[in-house]
């Protein structure tokens, strides 16, 4: 799933060549697209149709398009698993294309998704946020992002402190990728009560995230194949950084133990046995 920096890889790119461009055309092809749209496909092109973007903003996984003419309506999109905008010359005949924006110089903005899960929706602006958007927390790269207030969370609970990272209400933009990520640069064992790290380790581990998201942010994300591309279709090439997220079996880069991977949740948790021992309940 794109984590926040693959989404603000897309968001930057969308800011770049969208900004001023105006949506003459809105054609939705798969139901599951607008599936958060009281009104289905029609009442989001009605909602869309002839505005004209006048910013790009992220908050964690979540992005949005803002218009000229009412900044109280938004386009809202999450990528799901494998959701791309792409910015095309003329419309394609794509499968995976679930929903196209044309705009009036001729360009065509698509939104592409192989495996359905992601989705755009139109929506209101509450308190400065998309509705939709109001649970979240903000994410580490945010000037509202309160390391005092996640670490007073981490300080009142008992849960392994990856699901805290991981908990998009705690801290929103960090998956399971840049989740492995810090806790490896941190050496906390994932299962690690949150409770259990002292104030400085709390704090540590945030800014280990933060680091981690911000270089691969500069290497244009993460691609292990082409369910990740940014709005040209580029992938990006931090997977050849990786630590311990898809290492199972490769040495640590620290002491050359190798990579264990064990089941979490209905995902997996990579890490070094060695560096990251798991503490005692």
């Amino acid at each position: 799933m794109p984590e926040l920096p693959e989404v603000e890889t897309v968001r930057l790119g969308l800011a770049r060549d969208v900004i001023g461009a105006q949506i003459t055309q809105v054609r939705t092809s798969h139901p599951r697209a607008v599936r958060r749209q009281p009104g289905g496909a029609h009442e989001f092109a009605a909602l869309i149709l002839g505005r004209e973007v006048a910013a790009v903003q992220r908050r964690g996984k979540y992005l949005w398009l803002a218009f000229t003419d009412d900044p109280s309506s938004v386009l809202v999109a999450h990528l799901g698993m494998s959701g791309q905008f792409r910015l095309v010359a003329e419309p394609t005949q794509d499968p995976h294309v679930r929903t196209e924006f044309e705009l009036a110089d001729g360009r065509t903005l698509q939104f592409r998704d192989q495996r359905t899960f992601g989705w755009v929706l139109a929506d209101e602006v509450v308190e400065q946020l998309p509705s939709v958007v109001s649970h979240i927390a903000p994410d580490p790269f945010s000037s509202s992002f309160d390391s005092a207030a996640v670490l007073a969370r981490f300080s009142q609970s008992q849960s392994g402190v990856k699901r805290l990272l991981l908990d998009q209400t705690v801290v929103s933009g960090i998956g399971n990728i840049y989740a492995d990520e810090a806790l490896w640069a941190a050496r906390i064992h994932y299962e690690t009560p949150a409770a259990a790290l002292s104030l400085g380790q709390g704090a540590n581990l945030l800014e280990r995230a933060r680091d981690v998201m911000a270089q691969s942010l500069s290497a244009g994300g993460t691609s292990f194949d082409s369910l990740y591309v940014d709005i040209g279709g580029d992938q990006g090439w931090f997977a050849t950084e990786l630590k311990a997220y898809g290492q199972e079996g490769k040495p640590c880069p620290r002491c050359g133990t190798p990579i264990k991977r064990e089941r979490f949740a209905n995902r997996s948790s990579a890490f070094c046995p060695r560096c990251q021992t798991p503490a005692v309940r």
